[in-house]
């Protein structure tokens, strides 16, 4: 994975984008507005100044060649919606891991997740040629978890007291994955299948 290029990932629906500082102003009324988004996130993006931090954080993460963030572009609706990104990239190992994902609440249950994760995986898997796609997420957090497990993951299992949610409480997270003859095999298709019925 080239940390330097700016990778596009579109369809008829989204489209994922390098974030930069410049899309600050668009992303500010999830900030203000949505605070329940952040609930279960350290570092999370509640408030302008936290904002600040955590876009500033995410582009120094791509500098680094660690993490790889999107911001979300609904083609729909005519606007950002959202972020995602790459992290846990292991190039020796061939696997990397999808996650900081948010939208605002205008996108739950329209399949906007399902179609960004399709054009996700489909550039992890047969882009990048990973053998394991991971996602993990707070055990407490069930919005997040069903809708990882609705794009074809399998559990793995739970890490006890692993991370911190937004208030600084230690939190037990839930691991999933996607394997790559999962994806070739059924995963694809399926998600394929779902997203068109949005």
């Amino acid at each position: 994975m080239n940390f330097k290029k700016n990778y596009i990932l579109e369809n008829e629906v989204v489209k994922l984008s390098p974030l930069e500082t410049s899309h600050f102003d668009s992303l500010l009324e999830y900030s203000i507005n949505e605070p329940e988004l952040w609930k279960f996130n350290s570092g999370g993006a509640n408030g302008e100044e936290n904002l600040k931090k955590y876009i500033s954080n995410a582009i120094q993460q791509r500098n680094e060649g660690k993490e790889y963030p999107f911001i979300v572009f609904d083609k729909r609706k005519n606007k950002f919606v959202g972020s995602t990104r790459f992290y846990g990239y292991k190039a020796l190992n061939n696997r990397i891991e999808i996650g900081y994902t948010w939208y605002g609440k205008v996108t739950h249950g329209d399949g906007m997740n399902k179609n960004c994760k399709y054009l996700m995986l489909g550039f992890a898997f047969e882009k990048l040629k990973m053998e394991r796609v991971g996602f993990a997420a707070s055990n407490l957090n069930k919005r997040s978890i069903n809708a990882i497990k609705s794009i074809g993951c399998s559990v793995e299992g739970v890490f006890r007291n692993f991370s911190l949610d937004n208030y600084g409480n230690i939190i037990d997270c839930i691991f999933l994955s996607i394997l790559k003859n999962e994806w070739y095999g059924n995963v694809k298709e399926d998600l394929k299948n779902k997203i068109a019925k949005y």
